[in-house]
């Protein structure tokens, strides 16, 4: 048994004995979205710290803590808070929550995040269904004596996110009235913003938005055999597109006023999910 496994199933057996529900659904809330637990049945709350060997969050405004409990009568767990490869993490230890969710009997992935928009036809305040991401520019979090127990070596990865659930996605934005456009996210390192001459690489790359997490937790969960979707919520338009320098107090601000309709969409999709599972 490898290391990074052998942690993980330390952080399940600190699990198990502090929380007795089991999700069926994960949700990842990015930057300035974890008031979506506001709108959950919640049963159960565990943070980070007491999770022995977990990573816990620096990043202000991630409370650091999985909710457990149902939205539209679907029992899910949702991360208020993820870790980032530039707080000073392994990418295993940036999967390890990941990776957790799965062995809690989560059987799909809904990732969400605050990205910057290379799309020229994005607006700050729009969201983004992720059809598929670059992760180049970070490492695999796969790199390393393979998991067994979790996935195979060499997994493909021709639908990192799901076309059934993306279709889901995209009927749920229409009957809540949600505008919502459609893109290519590449995942960067950060923790500081891109330059502009990065930013116009990119976009010549195929992406649409640029973030610093996501990709990375989305090719874990393939590796393990979970169904991945996403949501990008634009905080803002990326360097050299924006006229303004870039900060993370617009990102949370951004999040802030679309949350409404954020929580509508994530909620309303959740449901749907659930109702056409395989």
């Amino acid at each position: 048994m490898s290391e990074v496994y052998e942690k993980l199933q330390r952080c399940f057996e600190t699990v198990q004995k502090k929380v007795t529900f089991k999700p069926e659904l994960a949700l990842v809330l990015g930057s300035g979205l974890g008031d979506f637990c506001d709108t959950m049945d919640v049963k159960e709350v565990l943070p980070y710290s007491e999770i022995e060997g977990f990573p816990t969050s620096t990043v202000v405004g991630h409370k650091g803590q999985f909710v457990f409990g149902y939205s539209g009568g679907v029992p899910i767990v949702a991360m208020q808070g993820r870790v980032h490869f530039y707080e000073g993490y392994s990418v295993q230890d940036v999967v390890l929550p990941t990776r957790l969710m799965h062995l809690m009997g989560a059987k799909t992935l809904f990732l969400t995040n605050a990205a910057g928009g290379i799309n020229p036809s994005f607006h700050a305040g729009d969201f983004m269904m992720i059809c598929d991401h670059i992760s180049s520019l970070v490492p695999s979090p796969l790199i390393g004596a393979n998991i067994d127990e979790l996935g195979t070596r060499f997994p493909d990865m021709s639908e990192v996110y799901s076309r059934r659930l993306r279709a889901v996605i995209e009927d749920s934005a229409a009957a809540e009235g949600v505008p919502l456009q459609r893109g290519v996210y590449i995942q960067t390192t950060g923790p500081n913003y891109e330059t502009p001459a990065e930013i116009r690489a990119y976009g010549r790359l195929g992406a649409d938005a640029v973030g610093m997490s996501t990709a990375v937790e989305a090719i874990a969960a393939r590796h393990c055999g979970m169904e991945v979707c996403g949501i990008s919520c634009i905080s803002n338009l990326a360097a050299g597109i924006s006229a303004s320098p870039l900060s993370h107090k617009e990102v949370q601000e951004t999040a802030d006023r679309v949350a409404p309709l954020f929580k509508k969409l994530v909620k309303r999709a959740i449901c749907e999910i659930s109702s056409c599972a395989i």
